[in-house]
């Protein structure tokens, strides 16, 4: 009994009660912190969300995108207060950190130049998420293949083509991404009619089809104005092309496109306007003649 009082009495109460009311403090500063970074995030996303919004994005898609871009904000920052913490703990209870911060870092240097490409790929994911460049739904030509994006993870982008290939980028090797659906698409269409054609009647049919496509009630609404008609592009070899552009609704330019193009024919049919075909002479030399007239001197001999 009399070690026991001995061993209490050796005790530091004073250096023991403002150790414990130190890290009460740190404890009680690192718990505020955290209350006030999840504040800051949350006022964060409700932004992001209304800036998604405006832009036109589909509500499910920006709160996916903007739900996964500030939980891997929230993880980052948490990991990193609650190290800082630690350390400050280890430190206040009397154990030396140098060491672990020096074993730290090159634990760290030697995982970084290991996993280098991974860190890459995160990074180029988080910015491929914050700047919203490719959305899941999108139609995007991500390194020249094009397809519909399924999948965005923050190492990998997926994309599906249109025979149902199933593509993985990694996000740090992505060079160029061209986004085919953002905001709104567009069918650029390129029609030939025959020499003989008057341009100005088969613009004025061209445009009355359009306002006919239009009042469609159902194509109507996927159509974002009526079909611009450009005008005469160029003389190619056997047609007069004339160019025009439909604009749509993301994702929704081929379906309209080919409506437009199935009722152009029917109106070109109507209006005898001839779209016309390669032609193509079969020369054999001077003293071969034409077939047809070959045949019709055969006749005249018999």
């Amino acid at each position: 009994m009399d070690i026991v009082q001995e061993y209490i009495s050796t005790i530091g109460w004073e250096s023991i009660i403002l150790t414990s009311l130190k890290l009460l403090f740190i404890f009680a500063l690192a718990w505020g912190l955290m209350l006030g970074i999840r504040q800051f995030l949350v006022r964060m996303e409700k932004r992001l969300l209304r800036d998604s919004q405006r832009e036109g994005e589909p509500p499910n898609e920006s709160v996916k995108r903007v739900e996964t871009l500030i939980r891997l904000i929230r993880q980052g920052v948490y990991i990193l207060l609650w190290l800082t913490v630690g350390l400050i703990v280890l430190r206040e209870v009397g154990i030396d950190v140098t060491p672990i911060l020096a074993s730290a870092g090159i634990l760290g240097l030697a995982v970084g130049f290991g996993a280098q490409n991974l860190v890459r790929d995160v990074i180029s994911g988080f910015f491929i998420i914050l700047e919203n460049q490719v959305r899941i739904n999108d139609v995007a030509i991500i390194n020249g293949t094009g397809g519909l994006v399924e999948r965005i993870n923050f190492r990998t982008v997926v994309l599906r083509d249109l025979g149902g290939i199933v593509h993985v980028f990694p996000n740090g090797a992505i060079t160029s991404i061209s986004n085919m659906t953002r905001e709104w698409s567009a069918y650029v269409f390129d029609i030939g009619v025959a020499y003989k054609e008057n341009t100005d009647e088969v613009t004025a049919i061209m445009k009355d089809v359009g306002t006919a496509l239009k009042a469609d009630e159902y194509f109507g609404a996927l159509m974002l104005g009526e079909p611009e008609i450009f005008g005469v592009d160029k003389f190619d070899t056997s047609a007069v092309v004339i160019k025009g552009r439909i604009k749509t609704r993301p994702i929704r330019q081929w379906e309209v496109g080919r409506e437009y193009l199935r009722r152009i024919k029917q109106a070109f049919d109507e209006n005898g306007i001839e779209i016309p075909f390669p032609h193509q002479t079969v020369y054999f030399g001077e003293k071969s003649k034409p077939f047809e007239l070959q045949i019709l001197e055969k006749l005249k001999t018999e």
